[in-house]
């Protein structure tokens, strides 16, 4: 400890010394004419005017070049009706932004070099001018107030609760780690729950008393019939999670004691996606790095990778624990008549209730 105390007061000493020696320089007198002096000259603004140059050709180089090398990790089309309106949201207000920070970022860096410092030259300075305020704050209030009164009715479509439009209902409910789906039975209505509730077969609480709730149907893939709307409603057992459907453009946080809600319509069956150009090239790329991948699992004496398929995913997009990675669900969209066949193969909660009793 002792010898640990005299090197930190001999490396604050030091550094002391140094500090005061910096003091003593910015003391004297600058010299602007040499390249030792504190003052910037001409040469100094020059360099600094060039290096902005070669810094905003060499970020928009990197840009352009991330925007190509990364284009297979773009989402592909929206499989769902809103997502399309959504994508051209995004889309326009991507290209909103990257026209105006081009302009900006090309005019401060150019007018950084253009007009460097030099000796005896003089800035123009302008008190104010307010024509150009008025263009510089009018523009930006009238396209930000566009982006988001289209951004609020986008909202307000997918967050539409009626049932005018005779939607599917269904609960998601999510746990540590894992994502249960009930759906609402031939009365399209879901049975009252708490996770009260919850004890033995009745993994989501739902209320035995409540008659509602004797036709809902429990599953653990989440499936859908294309082009038909569909209500969810998310609970949550324990943490924060966020049920999270990229390809529909969906993300909602699923709060434990309340129930959240979206509605959207899928629009492309999971059959259709896969076959998509796009989405066989992934598969092609995804399956090669696999088959790789295997090869060197299987001379190490490992068991190999199977293939690829592409599906439409259930993802908690909240980190909820140490298992978080692991918590998805498979969806599967499709014809109305596969999925009314589909449903009527799962387990009811009343046929559950009296299987345990027997």
């Amino acid at each position: 400890m002792t010898a640990f105390l005299i090197i930190l007061i001999a490396a604050l000493l030091a550094v002391s010394i140094w500090q005061i020696s910096k003091i003593v320089k910015l003391g004297k007198a600058p010299d602007p004419d040499t390249d030792q002096s504190e003052v910037a000259n001409d040469n100094d603004n020059k360099r600094n005017g060039q290096g902005m140059l070669i810094f905003v050709i060499a970020m928009y180089i990197m840009m352009i070049a991330c925007f190509i090398g990364y284009q297979d990790y773009f989402l592909p089309d929206a499989g769902s009706e809103h997502g399309v309106e959504y994508d051209n949201l995004l889309l326009l207000t991507t290209v909103v932004i990257m026209i105006v920070q081009f302009l900006t970022q090309a005019l401060l860096h150019w007018f950084s070099y253009k007009y460097h410092g030099k000796k005896g030259q003089r800035a123009l300075f302008y008190a104010d001018n307010d024509r150009l305020e008025f263009i510089w704050t009018a523009i930006p209030v009238v396209v930000l107030a566009g982006l988001i009164l289209w951004g609020l009715f986008s909202w307000n479509d997918i967050m539409d609760a009626n049932t005018d439009d005779d939607p599917l209902i269904v609960e998601v409910y999510a746990y540590q780690f894992g994502w249960r789906v009930r759906y609402s039975g031939a009365d399209n209505t879901l049975g009252d729950a708490n996770v009260r509730f919850i004890e033995g077969t009745n993994l989501v609480g739902i209320d035995p008393t409540d008659a509602d709730g004797m036709d809902d149907a429990l599953a653990q893939e989440l499936h859908l019939p294309v082009n038909r709307p569909v209500l969810f409603k998310f609970r949550s057992q324990d943490v924060l999670h966020s049920a999270y459907m990229p390809h529909f453009r969906a993300q909602m946080n699923v709060v434990p004691g309340m129930v959240t809600q979206f509605k959207f319509t899928p629009t492309v069956t999971s059959e259709d996606y896969r076959s998509t150009e796009f989405m066989t090239e992934k598969v092609r790329k995804i399956n090669e790095i696999r088959r790789q991948k295997s090869k060197e699992l299987l001379a190490a004496g490992d068991v190999g990778l199977d293939p690829y398929e592409f599906e439409y995913y259930l993802l908690c997009n909240k980190i909820c624990g140490k298992s978080h990675y692991n918590m998805q669900a498979k969806i599967v969209v499709e014809t109305e008549e596969e999925f009314n066949e589909w449903l009527a193969a799962q387990e009811t909660f009343d046929q559950t209730l009296a299987k345990a009793e027997n």
